[in-house]
């Protein structure tokens, strides 16, 4: 009991440093860690998902060219606040991210078995390489909002990292049917057809999805935004190199080696 006192009264002072640390160094940007981390100051809010959510959000991500409803978020009646994603098709979520990860690690680890090559080496390489491919989407995107919605004054841009988090994580859903593709009968001489056209697919979907994402935060999330600071051509071009990211991205967590 002693202990888990000590350790609390230990993670509330270091929270309470970092914070005051934040908030010197922020100044007159009045930085909110809390707010910048999550939506309401609440990891728990991701991961307030049902049935119909996850089923209609697979729809959007997958097909996202067919979703012929709104693309921006819903808010609360006092309008302090977001709805959560059992309320609102565009809120971000945790819980498909995470899923799709693990599915495909799994996956991945079936196809080297189906072909003589498990090891639990290889699973955790395949981690591991999500992982840092999870990464990789996460700074691409903070990249990309703070590079056109910055704003000219030093502004800080307060777009909950766990968001941008569940957005990058989406991509394992189209890296999932990738392996699912890989791992289906199919005669060897279609292996790699198949392989190029489920990823290229995919990459195509991916690339779609997240330029509509990050365009309803400029426009709906990020009140900084300045339409006059980047001509059109240069936001498109920016946009259009997220959208291209997608396709090595998807052929290097589709490409499965083994030694």
């Amino acid at each position: 009991m002693y202990e888990e006192f000590q350790s609390h009264e230990i993670a509330n002072v270091l929270y309470a440093t970092g914070s005051d640390i934040l908030t010197a160094y922020g100044g007159e940007k009045n930085i909110n860690i809390s707010r910048y981390i999550c939506v309401n100051n609440n990891p728990r809010y991701y991961f307030q998902v049902n049935d119909e959510y996850v089923k209609n959000k697979l729809k959007v991500i997958l097909f996202p060219f067919l979703h012929k409803g709104r693309w921006m978020r819903a808010m609360e009646h006092d309008s302090s606040s977001y709805k959560s994603a059992k309320q609102d098709i565009n809120a971000p979520d945790l819980y498909i991210p995470l899923m799709a990860f693990v599915t495909y690690v799994l996956l991945a680890g079936f196809f080297l078995g189906i072909n003589g090559k498990f090891s639990p080496e290889s699973i955790g390489v395949q981690f591991s390489t999500g992982l840092m491919c999870w990464l990789m989407q996460v700074l691409l995107l903070e990249g990309t909002l703070h590079c056109l919605g910055g704003g000219g004054g030093g502004e800080v841009i307060l777009v909950p990292l766990l968001d941008v988090v569940s957005y990058a994580g989406y991509t394992f859903v189209g890296a999932a049917v990738v392996m699912a593709v890989r791992v289906s009968p199919h005669p060897v001489r279609w292996g790699h057809l198949l392989f190029c056209g489920a990823t290229l697919w995919e990459s195509f979907c991916m690339g779609v999805l997240l330029v509509k994402i990050v365009k309803r935060i400029l426009v709906s999330e990020v009140p900084i935004f300045d339409k006059q600071m980047y001509s059109t051509n240069k936001r498109n071009y920016v946009l259009l190199f997220v959208a291209a990211a997608q396709f090595p991205l998807l052929f290097w967590l589709g490409n499965v080696q083994w030694n």
